[in-house]
């Protein structure tokens, strides 16, 4: 078997195993290095695992208020959380398996350990330095591992880690990275969660349906900083409905330890530091990407704070590297590292009209509860851009189906640009929002006007109808409200 290549990914997360498929469709001799597992942080400790644990809670809140919907449960529903966590554990090993059978399926090579890149167009893979772990998933015959690679193109996607606070650094006992909190083997009585952006939003929600008191501490002024001002603010309001506690224009400065407890003095805005013991310290605080010990120095490969520095079709500085996901920089989310390989690698084989990454463009979903969704520009921004806008609005409350759903309490706003009728954003909050966002995605790249909106036809009843009466609340032509 040959070592050598036309095209080398390292990384088998949601970017890395996307565009090596891709790159197999594409004719081209495609190997794929991995250290750990096949499906990287997304499938095997992030997207995936979270959203079937987010599942459990979800039904767990709804047998909770089953009388409200003419239905009686015999007992208490309670949550075994040894069975939670393992439904969520086998979910992923399902999904991993299913990535070494797409492997197997495009013919892409897989190789196991730790790349370097030694020289332009070339790797040495050594032992890793991750927990050994022995490949698990069907693989092509002659399982390859250790040794020196070329490929004429090296794409890195090797992702991102959980960021670290000086002296309040995760050591797996009291104080959690997303790694712990989805796997407790036992369920804490309280929790305090550092960092109120989409991971720490979701496991604040995932614990307090498990029954669990937590407080939510956020150094910036809104839960979900990079949303819409006026949707987070009716988050938070719903959020503590729920009975989360959240402390905004807060940090935590210190943190002390106890024998199985820790104590968080959070210093707010105006220096006034209040005590919180609590069971557990969930650390959100963001991710970092991957780019030690690459040999990205040798090579004298660009990076920013924390980052390979990329054009909008991965390429790096240096001629034949690039680079994708994560590393690469924000926004930190599988979809769009899956759409930078997919980019990327039709632009190396000469695929015609590829057009480069418009992150403008790309959807951010909360799985929380309630959800929250969004894609394009803010309220804010548009102004601070100095656009002159339309915003409409259509509340949860007024849809017939969320209604019947007993999911009346949420919002779609959607933002026009008032000279041209272009939807330059759109952002939700309410029960399956993840899911309505992309109409409104597609709608933006398919440069949908405000007519052409209204004009479509939504279907009855249905959670997307909102879609349609926000768009036309914006012009002054809402009918449902």
């Amino acid at each position: 078997m040959s070592n050598v290549y036309d095209v080398i990914i390292i990384g088998s997360g949601p970017g890395g195993y996307v565009t090596a498929i891709r790159s197999a469709q594409l004719g081209l001799k495609t190997a794929i290095v991995e250290r750990e597992h096949l499906g990287g942080i997304c499938l095997n400790w992030g997207c995936i695992p979270t959203k079937a644990l987010l599942r459990s809670a979800e039904i767990l809140d709804h047998a909770n208020h089953a009388k409200s919907f003419g239905l009686t449960l015999e007992g208490k529903m309670t949550a075994d959380v040894k069975e939670v966590v393992a439904r969520s554990r086998g979910v992923s090993a399902r999904l991993n398996g299913g990535v070494g059978f797409l492997m197997k399926k495009n013919k892409i090579d897989v190789i196991w350990g730790e790349a370097k890149l030694t020289k332009p167009n070339e790797i040495k893979v050594g032992p890793t330095s991750k927990p050994a772990v022995q490949p698990q998933n069907p693989v092509p015959k002659g399982v390859l591992g250790e040794g020196t690679y070329t490929a004429k193109h090296i794409i890195v996607a090797t992702g991102a880690r959980p960021r670290a606070l000086p002296g309040i650094e995760p050591d797996g006992k009291l104080i959690w990275t997303y790694f712990e909190a989805m796997k407790p083997d036992f369920m804490p009585k309280s929790i305090v969660v550092m960092g109120s952006g989409a991971i720490g939003i979701e496991f604040a929600s995932f614990y307090r349906s498990m029954g669990v008191d937590v407080t939510v501490v956020e150094v910036m002024s809104q839960i979900m900083p990079v949303e819409d001002a006026e949707i987070s603010a009716m988050a938070r309001k719903l959020l503590e409905k729920r009975g989360l506690k959240i402390i905004t224009d807060a940090k935590v400065s210190k943190v002390e330890k106890g024998a199985n407890s820790i104590t968080a003095h959070v210093e707010t805005k105006d220096g006034k530091v209040q005590q919180l013991t609590a069971d557990r310290l969930i650390s959100a605080v963001g991710v970092l990407g991957n780019i030690e010990n690459l040999g990205l120095e040798a090579l004298g490969v660009k990076t920013d704070r924390g980052c390979i520095v990329i054009d909008g079709y991965g390429k790096t500085n240096v001629p034949g590297l690039y680079a994708i996901g994560d590393v690469a920089g924000p926004p930190m989310l599988a979809h769009k590292a899956e759409h930078e390989g997919v980019i990327c690698i039709e632009k190396i084989a000469g695929v015609p009209g590829v057009h480069p990454m418009d992150k403008a463009k790309i959807p951010g979903c909360t799985y929380c509860n309630p959800q929250v969704a969004s894609v394009g520009v803010t309220e804010a921004k548009a102004k601070a851009d100095g656009r002159d806008i339309r915003v409409g609005r259509y509340s949860f409350g007024a849809n017939g189906k969320a209604i019947a759903l007993g999911e009346d309490q949420g919002m779609v706003k959607v933002i026009f640009d008032k000279k041209s009728g272009e939807l330059i954003g759109a952002h939700m909050v309410g029960a399956e929002v993840t899911e309505l966002i992309q109409g409104f995605v597609v709608a933006m790249n398919l440069e949908t006007t405000e007519e052409e909106l209204m004009h479509t036809i939504f279907p009855h009843p249905t959670l997307s109808e909102m879609m349609k009466e926000a768009v036309l609340d914006a012009y002054g032509k809402v009918l449902n409200a």
